[in-house]
């Protein structure tokens, strides 16, 4: 594995078991560490509870924006999946490194990490900025908390490139997305009087099927951008939940769903609507027969789209270091809208791997990709560092 500088330190990141509902610290406190050993100004950013943080670091001149590279270190779960091998120990085989986190995105951040030594060592004239964060497969959560703090600094950086799996293709564009649980509140009875009840789990389905509806009118309708991998907006139901028996009718029901949309279809009208459908159809006769039942509605993730325009500098910036000249928008879900919407930075989506191997077992990223994110990382130390 010696002709890649990079692969000790993806071995490294992967052997942290760093599952959402797990915590990071131990991956944050050795890249803090390694990169302040590099005389990296590092600052934490803790979640709530202090059982996670993001880190932010910087190589380089404090008085001047410079490029942040970003990247999540937390990983979905393996449990019920049928791996070949350890999902937390590096493995090749035919060239391809199989693990937890080598495409979704561990791979990314160790190709950064790997090259920051020759950064520090030929001597940056802009800055470079790391910012690695916690709990973004679980709705972006960590790094808000980071952009917070960014608005706060007395210099914020100029753009950024968030290193999700795009096989070093320039993505301009992603979906947004809200989740959202229902909770149907019906009224429980002995089955054999069924129609003294209010079944919520029938309601729950009748409600699920809305969702299905509008979700093929998104389709048929749109609006459509055929930019897009997927070019509408969906809208999908993830979870049913409800009854406890056969003989009961069901006194509740929980099921949730998501708006995946493109930048410019507001997802809070995709909620709304469905709500004022559900009042109208469902509701009168559930309270029909029991005035306490209804449906309750509830957003409890919000993720804003990215939407950059195709001659943003950063865009020329990205294409320039990976190597080629097209770009794309993508129907998956990244932190970069929350840097560009929230924190005001010019952001692209720019990283080795695919996309296509994410969150399965045996999840792998090639031998290749992880080459060409090594080249786009000498290519970045041409542009932000003296001249050798």
């Amino acid at each position: 594995m010696s002709d890649l500088i990079s692969l000790p330190m993806i071995e490294r990141l992967v052997s942290f078991d760093t599952t959402s509902r797990n915590s990071n610290l131990e991956l944050i406190e050795f890249a803090r560490d390694y990169l302040a050993g590099l005389g990296a100004r590092c600052h934490l950013v803790p979640s709530g509870d202090g059982g996670k943080a993001n880190l932010y670091a910087t190589l380089g001149p404090a008085d001047r924006g410079g490029v942040l590279l970003s990247g999540h270190t937390d990983v979905v779960p393996v449990d019920g999946q049928d791996w070949a091998s350890d999902p937390f120990r590096l493995t090749e085989r035919d060239g391809r490194l199989h693990g937890r986190g080598t495409a979704d995105m561990k791979s990314f951040i160790a190709i950064a990490l790997a090259h920051a030594p020759l950064f520090a060592a030929r001597g940056l004239e802009t800055p470079l900025h790391f910012a690695l964060s916690y709990d973004e497969e679980v709705g972006c959560i960590g790094v808000r908390g980071l952009i917070e703090q960014l608005a706060g600094f007395p210099v914020k950086p100029a753009m950024c490139i968030v290193g999700e799996p795009t096989e070093m293709q320039v993505v301009t564009a992603h979906k947004g997305k809200i989740s959202v649980r229902v909770h149907v509140r019906g009224l429980e009875c002995h089955s054999s009087l069924a129609p003294q009840g209010v079944n919520a789990v029938e309601y729950g389905a009748e409600a699920v099927a809305m969702v299905r509806a509008l979700a093929r009118r998104k389709m048929a309708e749109g609006p459509f951008d055929d930019d897009f991998d997927i070019p509408h907006t969906t809208v999908h139901t993830g979870v049913i939940q409800g009854g406890t028996a056969l003989n009961i009718v069901p006194a509740d029901c929980t099921f949730v769903f998501e708006v995946r949309h493109l930048p410019g279809d507001d997802p809070r009208a995709v909620l709304d609507e469905l709500r004022a459908r559900a009042e109208a159809e469902l509701v009168p006769a559930m309270r029909a027969v029991d005035p306490a039942a209804g449906i309750d509605w509830d957003l409890y993730t919000e993720m804003p789209g990215l939407d950059t325009r195709a001659d943003a500098d950063v865009v020329a910036f990205a294409k320039a270091l990976a190597g080629r000249n097209d770009h794309a928008k993508v129907a998956f879900g990244t932190e970069a809208g929350l840097f560009q919407t929230r924190g005001g930075i010019p952001t692209v989506v720019c990283g080795p791997g695919s996309i296509g191997q994410a969150h399965k077992p045996d999840e792998f990223i090639t031998r290749e990709q992880v080459a060409l994110g090594e080249a786009f990382m000498r290519r970045l130390m041409d542009k932000l560092c003296a001249p050798t």
